[in-house]
C-alpha cells in the first residue's frame, strides 16, 4: 500500500514558533501540488484515500492545522484564527514549493481548510490554481457554528478506545453513511492515548476561544470579510455540498455559483456537514474536476 512521509515546517505566529506537521505523498520532484485541508477539529489522515487517488498525478501536501493532530500549539488560543491559518500555508507552500519551476498549487479544503483555501486564493498573486471547497462558503448558519464550537469546547475524556469511538460516530453522523471500518478509522484518527490510559480528542482544547469570543456584530463582519474574499478569487472553483448540510445552505450555495469566481456546484444526496471523500463516488467528483477542468 502507498504510504506518506511525515514532515514538518516552522511557523511563526505573534506569540512565537510553532511546528506544522505534514503528510507527503507522491514523488518529491512532481511539481504538480495539491494541498488538502481538513475541518476544524480533524486532522491531515482524512484525506488518505484522497492522496492515494491521486498521488500519481500530485505531490499531495496534507497539512495538520496548528493545535491538531501532530502538529505544536500556539502559546496564545486567541490566534486561532484564518489569518493565522493562512500565513502557516503561505510559510508550508515556500518549503513545498522551493525551487521548483511551478509556483501553483490545486487546493482541497473540508470546512475550516475550505476558509483558508478561500483566504489563500483571494490575494493577489495567489499560488492557488485550482479551487475544491468542502461545504463550506461565506454565510454560515449560526446555530451549526455554535454546534461544532459547542462540540469543540467539551473537555472529555474516555476509559476505552471504544468508548471514544462511539462519541466521534455520534457527532459525526452528519458525515453520511460510513462502514464500520471507515468509522474506526476516522475515529482512530482523532483520538489519542493519555499516559493515565485515558483516550481524549487530538486537538488544543484553546481552540473553542474564539468560537467563544463571537458576537453578532463580529459575525456579521467576518461574513462581510469572507465574501469580500470571495468576490476576489479568480480561480476555477469547485463548491461541494451535502445535500443535508446544516452548515452551508443551498441559497449560498447558489449564490456562490453567481459571484466571484462563480463556482461549479455538485450536491451529494444523503450527506450533511461534511462530505468525507472517503468513498470512490466523492473522490472521483474531485478527481475529475483537478485533473479535467
Amino acid at each position: 500500500m502507498i504510504e506518506a512521509k511525515m514532515k514538518s515546517v516552522q511557523c511563526f505566529s505573534l506569540s512565537g514558533l510553532h511546528q506544522m506537521a505534514y503528510k507527503e505523498w507522491g514523488e518529491a520532484d512532481n511539481p504538480n501540488v495539491l494541498v488538502c485541508v481538513h475541518g476544524v477539529t480533524r486532522v491531515s489522515d482524512d484525506f488518505d484515500n484522497l492522496a492515494r487517488a491521486l498521488c500519481k498525478d500530485y505531490r499531495v501536501i496534507c497539512p495538520d492545522v496548528v493545535g491538531r493532530g501532530r502538529s505544536g500549539k500556539l502559546r496564545n488560543p486567541q490566534l486561532y484564527r484564518i489569518p493565522q491559518y493562512v500565513s502557516d500555508m503561505v510559510t508550508l507552500l515556500a518549503r513545498v514549493l522551493a525551487n521548483g519551476e511551478r509556483q501553483t498549487v490545486d487546493w482541497v479544503g473540508t470546512s475550516m481548510g475550505g476558509l483558508i483555501g478561500m483566504g489563500l486564493a483571494s490575494l493577489p498573486d495567489s499560488p492557488v490554481a485550482k479551487l475544491v471547497l468542502n461545504d463550506i462558503g461565506p454565510t454560515l448558519d449560526a446555530v451549526a457554528v455554535q454546534r461544532i464550537g459547542d462540540y469543540i469546547g467539551q473537555e472529555v475524556r474516555f476509559p476505552t478506545f471504544e468508548i471514544g469511538a462511539k462519541f466521534v460516530r455520534d457527532v459525526s453522523t452528519t458525515f453520511g453513511e460510513h462502514t464500520d471500518a471507515e468509522w474506526h478509522k476516522l475515529a482512530a484518527d482523532v483520538l489519542r492515548q493519555e499516559k493515565e490510559g485515558y483516550w481524549v480528542r487530538h486537538y488544543d482544547m484553546g481552540l473553542a476561544l474564539p468560537f467563544q469570543s463571537v458576537t453578532p456584530e463580529s459575525a456579521k463582519s467576518d461574513e462581510a470579510m469572507l465574501w469580500a474574499a470571495y468576490d476576489a478569487i479568480k480561480c476555477p472553483t469547485l463548491l461541494v455540498r451535502g445535500a443535508n448540510s446544516d452548515l452551508l445552505s443551498r441559497e449560498t450555495a447558489l449564490s456562490m455559483t453567481q459571484r466571484g469566481p462563480k463556482a461549479k456546484l455538485i450536491e451529494i444526496p444523503g450527506v450533511g456537514h461534511a462530505p468525507t471523500f472517503l468513498h470512490d463516488d466523492q473522490i472521483a467528483i474531485a478527481k475529475d474536476f483537478l485533473l479535467n477542468h
